[in-house]
């Protein structure tokens, strides 16, 4: 029984062309290398040429296809200015990933309003201009399309000291939900994957040996997640076939965390 094929069939994403916003970082990167793996053209997109650079290189090694294209969410210039760089590039865009973000740890009534308006502008509001400016391109192909919104663990659940960060991806689910209604008759699915804890720059700063040992304790897996334990779930929700029909959904990808919590 030959398995290749079929799986090729249902996740395999030759010929299409994937952008990942933050794709200059440990998580997004992962995602850029696995849908290059899965045969997609990946748009690594970020504000830092060099790691952008470094992981262009580091896909093409593993026999990928990828471009670094320098774009900063916090702009709706710089959105768009995306969009056009790529379809310039490859002349059609099928995924976008919304993996851009950052986070702001502090106790609450120490939450500074320059940091509140950063967390909020880079991880909620990039994130809609990424669904608008990108959804309107997928809509007016009239071949449809998929975009991948990262949220978090914390969108359901409390965490301390992470009060902008939880309440930005709380609105990215919300805004996937809505979204993903509006875009359906158009055949443009969007969804949310919700990471759990992983090893990446917007928790480092948190992750103390108290705070460890307390989220450790509620996860069952018992252990942090590593970057590449995302692609699986985003092959699903990205792919034309697989995840045909799931949108409007959020995924917990959290080593049992989540369900832990209820």
């Amino acid at each position: 029984m030959t398995v290749a094929p079929y799986l090729e069939t249902l996740f395999g994403l030759s010929g299409q062309v994937a952008v990942v916003t933050g794709g200059t970082g440990v998580l997004g990167g992962a995602l850029a290398e696995g849908l290059a793996q899965a045969g997609a053209a990946v748009v690594v997109a970020g504000s830092n040429a060099e790691r952008g650079q470094a992981r262009v290189k580091g896909i093409e090694q593993l026999g990928g296809q990828a471009a670094f294209i320098a774009a900063d969410v916090s702009t709706r210039a710089s959105v768009e200015g995306l969009l056009e760089a790529t379809l310039a590039r490859y002349r059609r865009v099928d995924m976008l990933i919304n993996c851009a973000g950052v986070n702001s740890a502090s106790p609450y009534l120490e939450l500074r309003d320059e940091d509140w308006d950063r967390v909020i502008d880079i991880n909620l509001r990039g994130t809609h201009w990424g669904c608008q400016t990108f959804g309107r391109h997928m809509i007016s192909t009239g071949e449809g399309g998929s975009i991948l919104n990262i949220a978090s663990v914390t969108a359901h659940l409390p965490l301390s000291r992470v009060f902008a960060y939880s309440a930005s991806k709380a609105a990215v689910v919300n805004l996937t939900q809505n979204v993903a209604r509006e875009f359906a008759p158009h055949r443009v699915r969007v969804n949310a994957l919700c990471p759990g804890f992983f090893p990446a720059e917007q928790n480092r700063q948190i992750l103390d040996e108290k705070r460890t040992a307390s989220i450790m304790s509620q996860t069952p897996l018992a252990r942090f997640g590593e970057p590449e334990e995302l692609v699986g779930a985003a092959l699903l929700l990205l792919s034309r076939k697989a995840g045909s029909f799931i949108t409007g959904a959020a995924y917990y990808v959290d080593g049992g965390f989540t369900a832990m919590r209820f």
